[in-house]
């Protein structure tokens, strides 16, 4: 491989910086590829969390606005990072091409197969706290129906004792009327 210092003229050595700018400028347009994949995969999910998860429209839309500000801040990132912050617009087609290819190769797959491995987890883990549960499940009816009983007779007891003062009452006002 060929160095800065071992070339022979001026040509080669111009040949050399230039091949050098060339790897750079693929380096960062396969960075640009990169994270169009990445914003893509991300985004997912979101996706994912909202086909598990019912979501307003306006939870939506919050969302969608914290999620592209965040991408915003990171590609703006990247680009003065590694361009010095000037819009090339290149890097914008390399994202854009990026994430076209994970929408057509992985995208739609990846959300609905995550979205029903995780619905199944969820449905699991639902049958099992259920399980869990039954006992107390069990013994809160049983209680319920205690009170439910519990309830009735205390009312037949307020009822009993209520006819009873009022029997003492009408026998108090009549014995000392007669005095």
């Amino acid at each position: 491989m060929a160095t800065r210092e071992n070339l022979c003229c001026p040509a080669c050595l111009n040949r050399w910086l230039m091949s050098q700018d060339v790897v750079k400028e693929a380096y960062f347009f396969a960075g640009s590829v990169l994270m169009g994949i990445a914003i893509t995969f991300s985004y997912d999910f979101l996706l994912i969390s909202r086909r598990i998860v019912k979501h307003s429209l306006w939870g939506i839309s919050v969302e969608d606005l914290l999620f592209w500000v965040t991408c915003s801040i990171v590609v703006f990132y990247m680009l003065y990072k590694e361009n010095n912050g000037i819009l090339r617009w290149f890097a914008v087609l390399g994202a854009a091409f990026g994430m076209l290819l994970y929408k057509r190769i992985i995208g739609l797959r990846f959300v609905n197969l995550m979205a029903a491995v995780i619905q199944k987890e969820l449905q699991l883990i639902g049958k099992i706290v259920g399980f869990l549960l039954k006992p107390f499940r069990w013994i809160g009816k049983g209680i319920k129906t205690q009170l439910k009983i519990g309830g009735r007779k205390k009312k037949k007891w307020e009822k009993f004792w209520r006819n009873q003062l009022t029997k003492l009452k009408k026998v108090l006002k009549i014995s000392l009327t007669k005095h």
